[in-house]
């Protein structure tokens, strides 16, 4: 495959973000006070852009989305909605004079409702019992898929009617709870007649099964889609339950027949995910393929169908693919994938394979949509701005259409974000994001962090977070240096395979080698760096605190696996610690899985410890249990450690609602604060 050299490339390898007055101080409270953009959809005359902008109510702790629509050249934005609660997966029909959205109706069940273009005449046109969790209309907009939810399994009460108030689970099999739920409703989904008012003559596409689809936790719509002759539809399932469920990866897509209800595999034979088909105006399927089943970090690829046969466009291409889309005149498949420490926008022609990237910088981008042949639509972000929507044709500079976070972005301080090039033990050169603070001066010394990412194959990239954001730890007088370590994408597949079955081995040399590269700057003051993460950042940080060499002096981990053995007893998706760790703790004639639990383990090495954590944790965490967290506590304050423990008792592995937002930060910035500044 040939990569042809980006059509537009960053002129620099620093970016400065200044604000154009006195700078104001970069608070929690601002940081959740943000409005965050999202799904972006171009009318079908390519005239007008529809989004949502989420505003988190402090107050209230919560969140509302409300929708706006705005000219294709970002002029003339109108919020169009004023809603009690939010507006999610709206979509324009009716060439643009209508558009159709999921909303909760009077009893506060989420169903689909279409209102104008403007946001008159809203009308609920759905009536599911469980309500909606989304929808896709098909191409002639006379049908529509709605996902849904079904029961899943027997509960207690149906086994003992007459215990009613017993709120006891009896549990068989795995995969009983799933993320930050118990497995007692499952998706599916649901296809209909739609007449532009009303939903009717549901049925459901996996009725009597106990499959799911889209697949928890986090498949949604684009796990569904039409045919062009809207009369067969294509959706993701991974048909198991149970155990089977929760060691495999392997996922199909399944082409249904609306009439007859025939339901064809398109992916037999494909063992690992296989996921979000793309299927164009002609109707070329092209889909994202994982090749080994258990391996949720494998490489996504880029599948098409060529008559029944399964052709890998990307056999040539040694990056992982997140996000596809074709191009209206069907000669191009557009991608966005992680790509030397960004998540750039390329094209590949389909005729020959080659590959262009079109729109890069030091900045991710998220989604793709056309507005006529040439002009595309996308949302962008970077550690030093939150996402808004741009417009860009290719071999130009994209536009900035929405400036929703402005109003408080444009009051902030200069924070300057570069790339450094930091030498590993084993030769190789390793990207690593460096922040620096606010009125920057290189002949002071500043207290440093280490951020360590989580996933383990998450990428570093140009993220903006609103739980792990590295701008508000700069504007808080930290230096910020964040690794592309061993086992993240964007850098080939050799680089994001090397973590499996080997967590303490050369990820962690590249932590301390960037740890000792940062500390040799001038302006770093080598006796006040810090280490922080979460998830397998939190297990990065565990790890280090009992092999740092005095390198650090504090440590904040968030939801970290401090115990392995008890990790994959405990975890619910146990393809994951299969596959990271090597197999299970009892199989004592595997080697690799020997070695993760005798020296990747990170409570082998408590008696090292000897530096000050932070350890938080969410009680809904069935990822990495709270249980884990709470170990760590007890073995650092029974060590004479100091340490402080911040639970929250609604949260899962993430922390999402404000005030608990707030009061992470306070936390974290009082926690390091005491330990780095003084």
């Amino acid at each position: 495959m040939n990569f042809v050299k980006p059509l537009i490339m960053a002129s620099m390898m620093a970016v400065t973000a200044t604000g154009a007055h006195a700078a104001a101080k970069f608070t929690p409270e601002l940081l959740n006070s943000l409005g965050r953009v999202s799904d972006a959809q171009v009318s079908p005359d390519g005239k007008k852009v529809l989004y949502g902008v989420s505003t988190p109510n402090i107050e209230n702790n919560n969140s509302n989305r409300e929708l706006w629509v705005m000219d294709i050249n970002g002029k003339n934005a109108v919020q169009i909605t004023n809603s009690e609660k939010s507006e999610t997966n709206a979509v324009w029909f009716e060439g643009g004079k209508k558009i159709a959205f999921a909303y909760p109706n009077e009893k506060g069940v989420n169903q689909m409702w279409v209102m104008n273009a403007d946001g008159t005449d809203r009308r609920c046109v759905s009536n599911m019992e469980k309500g909606i969790e989304g929808f896709v209309l098909s191409p002639d907009e006379k049908k529509v898929i709605i996902v849904s939810t079904v029961k899943y399994g027997e509960t207690t009460q149906d086994r003992y009617p007459d215990l009613k108030k017993t709120d006891g689970r009896i549990i068989d099999d795995l995969m009983y709870r799933h993320w930050n739920e118990w497995t007692a409703e499952i998706p599916h989904p649901f296809v209909g007649e739609f007449n532009g008012s009303e939903v009717t003559a549901l049925k459901d596409v996996l009725e009597g099964t106990q499959f799911e689809s889209p697949m928890r936790p986090w498949g949604g719509v684009e796990q569904l889609a039409w045919l062009p002759d809207s009369k067969s539809l294509i959706y993701v399932c991974r048909k198991k339950t149970g155990k089977e469920y929760a060691i495999s990866t392997n996922s199909d897509l399944y082409q249904y027949d609306i009439a007859t209800g025939d339901t064809k595999n398109l992916t037999e034979g494909m063992m690992g995910y296989d996921n979000n088909p793309a299927v164009s105006k002609s109707g070329k399927i092209a889909w994202l393929s994982m090749e080994h089943d258990g391996y949720e970090a494998d490489k996504n690829r880029i599948f098409m169908l060529d008559g029944d046969k399964k052709v890998d466009l990307t056999a040539d291409w040694d990056y992982s693919v997140d996000f596809i889309t074709w191009s209206p005149d069907e000669k191009y498949i557009y991608f966005i994938c992680p790509y030397q420490g960004t998540m750039p926008i390329f094209r590949m022609n389909v005729a020959n394979r080659k590959v262009e990237q079109v729109a890069g910088g030091q900045y991710d981008y998220d989604g793709l949509q056309f507005a006529g042949k040439d002009l595309l639509i996308t949302c962008r972000h970077s550690f030093l701005e939150p996402n808004e929507v741009y417009s860009f044709k290719v071999g130009k500079e994209p536009v900035k259409l929405s400036s929703v976070t402005d109003p408080i972005m444009n009051t902030l301080g200069d924070v300057k974000c570069e790339k450094m090039m930091i030498p590993t033990t084993d030769g190789k050169m390793m990207t690593t994001w460096v922040l620096l603070p606010p009125n920057f001066d290189p002949n002071k010394k500043y207290p440093s962090l280490l951020f360590c990412e989580g996933g383990p194959q998450s990428p570093v990239s140009q993220f903006w977070s609103y739980r792990w954001n590295l701008r508000i730890m700069a504007e808080n007088g930290y230096v910020v240096f964040a690794p592309n370590r061993r086992g993240l994408p964007g850098f080939g597949t050799e680089w994001n395979a090397q973590i499996s079955g080997d967590y303490s081995g050369q990820c962690m040399k590249d932590y301390l080698s960037a740890a000792d590269f940062m500390k040799e700057k001038p302006y770093i003051d080598g006796d006040h760096m810090g280490a922080v993460g979460a998830s397998f950042g939190g297990y990065s940080v565990y790890w280090l605190a009992g092999n740092h060499q005095k390198r650090f002096a504090c440590f904040l981990s968030h939801a970290g696996i401090f115990d392995l053995r008890a990790q994959y007893c405990e975890t619910e998706e146990l393809w994951f610690v299969n596959w990271d760790l090597g197999g299970a703790p009892w199989d004592k004639n595997n080697e690799v899985a020997m070695r993760s639990y005798r020296e990747a383990d990170p409570k082998n090495y408590v008696q090292n410890w000897d530096t000050p954590i932070l350890v938080v944790t969410g009680e809904n965490d069935f990822r990495i249990s709270y249980s884990q967290t709470m170990q760590a506590f007890n073995a650092a304050r029974m060590r004479g450690i100091p340490a402080r423990m911040v639970l929250f008792p609604s949260e899962c592995h993430w922390v999402t609602k404000p005030q608990n937002s707030i009061l992470w930060q306070r936390e974290y910035f009082r926690w390091l604060d005491q330990w780095l500044k003084k």
